[in-house]
């Protein structure tokens, strides 16, 4: 019994060291010819140890010197013997390993497939998506070990798709015709990249039709990605201009002023928002990623309590006269530009997005919704459901309404239509403050914030109907979808134009927007 345990244990040490990296091996890899040294480099990965691996990150790290007959790992100024792992004397004629481009590229593709063995699942799956964009033959039987390995089903579905993708390009017909049929099912744009470029080298007429049965079935499923992923940046955008346009619809919809600083009370909120993150970072790091729940309320108090005193101090004395609201809310948000450059500085300033908010989940393999988008999507659908609310289930709500609708008679039943006015101015500018601070999380802030969604939200508040919510979010929803999709079709510009084209044919034939205004009022 005794001599049977030292025998296996004789066997497992020879096993060992038959794995282990030998000094011929290192040298084969390190010195001679590009083609050689490639060959080499995917025999030591295919029973590579610790060691093998180590001594090829130093060469992709280019922390390798050779002479004509050793090689030596570097480890600052001081040499290695990649086998042993003992310091040794570098000579004085030893020089840096030269890797040229198809070397490197080797050099990472071998760190890729060394990584497959990784315990961690992320490292894995970068290493397979490493591969798939690189396949090589010679890089198989590395794979079918790791598959026969590998317990993570999304993971083993990758490396099926990564050993398909490297037969693909074997030598052999048979294999390449599997493989091009196999690669049909992946749907991925990377796969797609993949059997264009195999298609234009093959010679062989029924690979050659295999390969293009893949990519239809491919390009009928991205497709619907690309659509549905047109639809999701239009209610993106939608849910922007609804946020933007929602304040307007009261200070102009309701209280017929045209506020040419709405703008700029979005960019206090959205200011304020960035004011509330290094608050959180210098005082309480710890809840940095609750930052944006608190910026809430204080973008919305601070966009309001400004519109508030905008409304008392300049607004009231121009009602029912527009040209000269226009002009006077034009200099004001000439005034507000200028106040923040002075106490922020003129260049834009980043607001970051919490860890909740970062990154994304994929839908389809060439659809990925981001958890920002998603988040104010939801954020403008609570906005315009609060706002709702307020303006028909509350008292301040149906004062608002009274005076809207019939000015003098709310006045002869006790209201007080002076305050009245400047909640209602109020109430706008504080959900402009509140699309502020939604926009800081999707892009920079900066003093000019304001000045690409005004003229937007005047478009989105007189194609819903002038004084209706549910104009707003029809017209908000239907520019943001149609300007995306013919965004895709004829580029940014074209589809600017062609959405303000749309708006101004739509209001000739009806001026009064989607919804026209209901009731009586002063006017009529």
């Amino acid at each position: 019994m005794y001599m049977r345990s030292i025998a296996l244990l004789f066997i497992f040490l020879l096993a060992a060291n038959a794995y282990a990296l030998t000094t011929a091996e290192a040298k084969a890899m390190a010195i001679g010819e590009t083609e050689a040294r490639i060959e080499a480099l995917n025999k030591a990965v295919l029973a590579a140890d610790d060691k093998t691996a180590a001594f090829i990150q130093a060469m992709t790290d280019d922390a390798v010197k050779s002479t004509a007959d050793a090689v030596f790992v570097m480890k600052g100024d001081k040499g290695q013997d990649p086998v042993t792992g003992a310091e040794v004397t570098v000579p004085a004629d030893a020089e840096d390993l030269v890797n040229n481009n198809a070397m490197r590229s080797e050099l990472d593709t071998s760190g890729a497939a060394l990584k497959l063995f990784s315990k961690d699942d992320k490292v894995r799956a970068a290493a397979v998506q490493a591969l798939l964009k690189e396949p090589a033959e010679s890089r198989l039987p590395i794979i079918e070990k790791a598959l026969a390995a590998e317990a993570n089903e999304k993971i083993k579905v990758q490396l099926e798709l990564a050993r398909a993708a490297t037969l693909l390009a074997s030598s052999d017909k048979a294999r390449r015709l599997t493989a091009a049929n196999d690669l049909g099912k992946s749907r991925s744009p990377d796969t797609k990249l993949l059997l264009n470029e195999r298609l234009k080298e093959e010679t062989e007429p029924d690979v050659k039709a295999a390969i293009e049965s893949s990519l239809r079935a491919i390009q009928g499923t991205l497709v619907w990605g690309e659509r549905l992923g047109a639809v999701f940046s239009g209610i993106s955008l939608g849910s922007i201009l609804l946020l933007v346009a929602l304040g307007l619809a009261i200070t102009y919809g309701l209280m017929g002023v045209i506020n040419m600083a709405h703008g700029e009370l979005m960019m206090i909120g959205a200011y304020a928002t960035y004011v509330m993150q290094g608050i959180f970072q210098k005082y309480l790091p710890g809840y940095f990623d609750w930052y944006l729940i608190a910026a809430v309320p204080v973008s919305f108090m601070a966009s309001a309590l400004v519109g508030a005193g905008l409304e008392r101090s300049v607004i009231r004395f121009l009602y029912g006269r527009p040209l000269e609201t226009l002009l006077a809310t034009w200099g004001i948000s000439l005034m507000l530009q200028q106040l923040v450059r002075t106490i922020f500085g003129a260049q834009n300033v980043g607001v970051e997005n919490p860890v909740w908010m970062s990154g994304g989940f994929s839908v389809l393999p060439n659809l990925q919704l981001p958890y920002n988008r998603v988040v104010i999507i939801i954020f403008a659908a609570l906005v315009l459901i609060g706002m709702a609310l307020l303006i028909s289930k509350t008292r301040l709500g149906l004062f608002v309404r009274g005076v809207t609708q019939n000015r003098p008679i709310a006045s002869c039943m006790g209201v007080n239509t002076a305050r009245i006015d400047t909640y209602a101015f109020a109430l706008g500018s504080g959900i402009a403050g509140l699309a502020g601070c939604a926009l800081s999380q999707v892009g920079n802030v900066g003093p000019d914030l304001g000045q690409g969604y005004i003229v937007d939200s005047f478009m989105v508040v007189v194609l819903g109907g002038v004084g209706q919510l549910a104009g707003t979010v029809y017209a908000a929803l239907g520019l943001g979808i149609l300007n995306k999709f013919i965004e895709g079709w004829a580029g940014a510009v074209l589809a600017k134009i062609a959405v303000l084209v749309f708006i101004i044919i739509f209001i000739q034939k009806r001026p009064q927007g989607i919804f026209a205004m209901k009731g009586r009022s002063a006017e009529a």
